[in-house]
């Protein structure tokens, strides 16, 4: 289903919302569209429809339930992330399972937002996102990459590999990527390597860049298959 477009002089960003359910999704949309940074430009009923809204719009962001006809959301987040890598994912989910949540984020996922959030705490996830910052929690993201980091066949998606990194990225951008995969806040960052806070989300929004990824989330995930993390000491 396709939305009529806001009219507002700055551009919002444009958010594809899909879940099966049709409370669900008029409530998701309708709080949205009450935020005049933030538009509901499509709603999809099942994961291909998901797919296809973000072949015809190249949305900034896809909120994506999970269980799904046609296709689950997972499956789902794959193609959108193989397709459009720019696009993000938040994945909407009703339990806040560890095994399942490394799964979203191998995906692609930016993160997950639970379905019994409040509004707030919904457009906070969303907006973390879409200005490049995390939608886990550090204790949480911690354990996300752990469980990566001990998955012998991590899903590489292209990227390149550890050797080709040091032409890649600056010694700098190395080193925040590295506390960004231990999921260190921006904050935090600057205070370990005594750099500001500006300068430090310069360096995540050129990592994000050169990685060829939408958000922070999936640069810590690179992070973790490039080998990153075994360079950067606590």
């Amino acid at each position: 289903m396709v939305r009529q477009s806001h009219s507002v002089e700055s551009s919002p960003s444009r958010i594809v919302v899909a879940d099966d359910h049709p409370l669900i999704r008029h409530a998701l949309t309708t709080t949205i569209d009450e935020q005049p940074d933030l538009e509901a430009i499509a709603e999809a009923t099942d994961g291909l429809e998901a797919v296809e809204l973000c072949r015809r719009f190249q949305p900034e962001l896809v909120l994506m339930d999970v269980l799904m006809p046609k296709m689950d959301g997972l499956e789902a987040t794959r193609h959108i992330k193989w397709e459009f890598p720019r696009t993000s994912v938040l994945v909407l989910t009703a339990v806040e399972d560890p095994i399942y949540l490394s799964e979203a984020l191998k995906a692609g996922a930016a993160g997950y937002v639970q379905k019994g959030a409040t509004t707030q705490e919904t457009l906070e996830a969303v907006r973390k996102v879409l200005q490049g910052e995390s939608a886990l929690d550090q204790e949480l993201a911690t354990q996300l990459l752990k469980r990566l980091m001990e998955d012998p066949n991590p899903e590489r998606n292209g990227v390149p590999n550890k050797e080709s990194l040091s032409g890649l990225l600056s010694t700098r951008e190395s080193e925040v990527l590295g506390l960004v995969g231990r999921g260190y806040a921006n904050q935090q960052i600057a205070r370990k390597l005594l750099i500001s806070v500006s300068t430090v989300k310069k360096h995540v929004r050129n990592v994000i860049c050169k990685l060829g990824v939408s958000d922070r989330t999936q640069a810590a995930v690179r992070a973790v298959e490039l080998g990153v993390l075994d360079k950067c000491k606590e």
